[in-house]
């Protein structure tokens, strides 16, 4: 079974999303198995989560110590050959794209590393082989948000969890943005669905979808290769 698991001071944070979403009903099938390791329950006496950062300046630091008993412990503990990433939401970290949701999907194991306050002490890739991953260029209080964007998007991808035909033809899987969509009525305040979605001619239907992704994708978000053909799609 594929397993994540999120080492984090604020473990609440991720019921309500799970238990509302795919996410969720991956959990229930047996697909995913969701680990929630609160740092606050690997302290020792009058050990401290944070502290002060050296140098001066505002805010706190997280501190290694009870990370790197919770790391341990789920290494100790998994298979030697087991493939996993140490994942750490950061502003500092590459871009988060498809194709990073579709290697986190290969592996057998994710482990997301949630930073705080003013981040994690900095020592901790020297460690581990953490890899940093930023959701875009702003900052929030912490790596709760950016560990379930990401964890949505490898969940959804692992096998079961979605149809295949739900997954062909989405936004960026052919390299582009999927194409428009919609549904009833047909006219909506004067705004009519395009006339080929309702005439029941499928090869004029995949055309057009076809497309219009390509239009679509050169006007929204030009920075992309744009959609190859897909197999099903070609005349």
């Amino acid at each position: 079974m594929f397993t994540i698991d999120v080492l984090t001071l604020f473990p609440e944070v991720f019921a309500p999303f799970v238990g509302l979403s795919i996410v969720g009903r991956a959990v229930e099938a047996g697909i995913v198995d969701i680990r929630y390791h609160h740092v606050l329950d690997a302290l020792q006496s009058n050990e401290r989560a944070d502290d002060e950062p050296y140098g001066g300046g505002p805010g706190m630091v997280m501190r290694l110590e009870p990370l790197t008993r919770i790391l341990d412990s789920i290494q100790a503990a998994s298979p030697a050959k087991e493939r996993r990433i140490l994942a750490v939401p950061s502003p500092g970290g590459k871009r988060f794209t498809q194709a990073d949701a579709q290697r986190f999907a290969r592996q057998d194991r994710v482990i997301f590393i949630c930073g705080h306050y003013e981040g994690i002490d900095d020592r901790l890739g020297s460690l581990y082989p953490i890899e940093e991953y930023s959701v875009g260029d702003f900052v929030i209080t912490g790596g709760e948000l950016p560990a379930l964007a990401m964890m949505d998007a490898t969940v959804r991808l692992l096998e079961g969890t979605l149809t295949a035909a739900s997954l062909e033809n989405e936004s960026f899987t052919g390299g582009g943005l999927d194409y428009p969509s919609y549904t009833r009525p047909p006219v909506f305040r004067g705004i009519h669905v395009p006339e080929v979605l309702l005439s029941g001619n499928h090869a004029a239907i995949a055309r057009w979808r076809r497309e219009a992704s390509r239009e679509r994708t050169r006007a929204k978000r030009p920075d992309l290769d744009g959609p190859s053909l897909r197999n099903d799609e070609r005349p």
